[in-house]
């Protein structure tokens, strides 16, 4: 394990993804998958690599709003 993924994700960002995905009945499209739950969404985030999880990570907040 590296250094990145041991840092990820933060508490702040562990706490907004649960705050995003909390009660979601719509799900948010990314990369090509559809995640309604935080574990989907934290598992797939996990199994990527740094630039482009910080890429998936911010295309969730966006959509998100």
């Amino acid at each position: 394990m590296s250094d990145d993924d041991a840092e990820w994700p933060s508490r702040p960002q562990r706490r907004l993804l649960r705050r995003i995905y909390n009660g979601r009945t719509v799900p948010i499209v990314t990369d090509g998958g559809a995640f309604l739950t935080f574990k989907e969404a934290n598992r797939y985030l996990q199994s990527l690599p740094p630039e482009a999880r910080d890429a998936a990570y911010e295309a969730m907040k966006g959509q998100a709003k």
